[in-house]
């Protein structure tokens, strides 16, 4: 009989709000093969892992079945280290307490963790990333919201309750007048940093601005973090604009993370570091002006080195070697 530790493959689920990202990885850190459904089409969560079965079952016949296959990691946004549960999260088409792990091992037969989202994206980072060999680092995820994995002494932060690390949920406007966000409260970062965020402050600016912008002909409720960088590209003094104002309320944001573990680095992830230095100029600058004098110049402020959602379906893979 085969023992666990022969199983050469795991399954790492990287769950977005938008899509979820399956890979079947080897224990070199490979990505044998990937496949994507959509996470907002399956309004039922049982739904939801019939259908993630199904398109797994061409990737699972291409390494021999089920059967090579030790256990599955997932990152979920509000997934649970200690439950296996996602619970009550903002971005996800699920209500209440969902039984993640419980679902899937029933439905595959095989163990399941789970973590959550931007927790996963450290872990990858942290085994095969820019933070391979670090021992304090800040992973920050921004995406359709802001999450973030801290890491101390070599350990991801899980708190009492399997729920620290929610950098992404600090007010930065305590005025009463924030944005409204998914958790409930108003003035959270994520709601200015993430790239919805991003879109929000492009429909604000082109609201209350009246000079010209490539952006003025979009449909201001389609406008993307994309179209801002595009708009950047060719100059936009608006795009630019957007990018200066987010990124010097992350920099300004980091800047206070900083006094909890004083990182050897923040990495940036997601869809948004793709605007590159019109986004990171401003992060750093606002970071090194308002950082304690006794951080300032040590952090690396550095752009994940792995691409798409490989960091997180990597980082959720490896709690299936745990």
């Amino acid at each position: 009989m085969e023992t666990e530790i022969e199983k050469p493959y795991v399954i790492g689920l990287d769950m977005g709000g938008t899509n979820s990202v399956f890979g079947i990885v080897d224990q070199r850190g490979t990505i044998k093969s990937q496949t994507v459904i959509s996470t907002r089409a399956y309004p039922d969560f049982d739904d939801y892992v019939k259908a993630s079965v199904e398109a797994l079952q061409p990737a699972l016949d291409s390494i021999g079945g089920i059967e090579n296959v030790r256990a599955i990691g997932i990152g979920a946004p509000n997934g649970n280290y200690y439950t296996g549960n996602i619970e009550n999260a903002a971005n996800l088409v699920w209500r209440g307490i969902v039984p993640c792990a419980q679902k899937f091992e029933e439905a595959l037969g095989i163990p399941c963790r789970v973590t959550n989202d931007a927790n996963a994206a450290a872990m990858g980072e942290m085994t095969y990333g820019v933070a391979r060999g670090m021992k304090n680092f800040i992973m920050i995820t921004l995406g359709t919201g802001v999450g973030s994995g801290i890491v101390c002494d070599g350990k991801i932060v899980y708190g009492s309750d399997g729920f620290a690390g929610e950098l992404g949920h600090l007010v930065i406007d305590h005025s009463g007048n924030g944005r409204s966000c998914g958790c409930g409260r108003k003035g959270c970062l994520e709601t200015y940093t993430s790239a919805t965020g991003v879109a929000r402050t492009a429909r604000e600016m082109l609201a209350n601005r009246s000079e010209d912008s490539l952006l003025r002909s979009l449909d201001p409720e389609k406008i993307t973090s994309f179209d801002v960088f595009q708009a950047a590209e060719k100059g936009d003094k608006i795009a630019l604009e957007i990018f200066n104002f987010t990124g010097r309320l992350l920099g300004t944001a980091c800047a206070d993370f900083a006094t909890f573990n004083s990182p050897e680095a923040f990495v940036f992830f997601g869809g948004l570091t793709k605007a590159g230095d019109y986004i990171m100029n401003p992060i750093r600058e606002a970071y090194e002006e308002n950082c304690l004098s006794m951080y300032k110049g040590k952090a690396k402020l550095l752009i994940s080195a792995l691409n798409g959602s490989e960091a997180a379906v990597l980082g959720a893979s490896a709690l299936g070697w745990e």
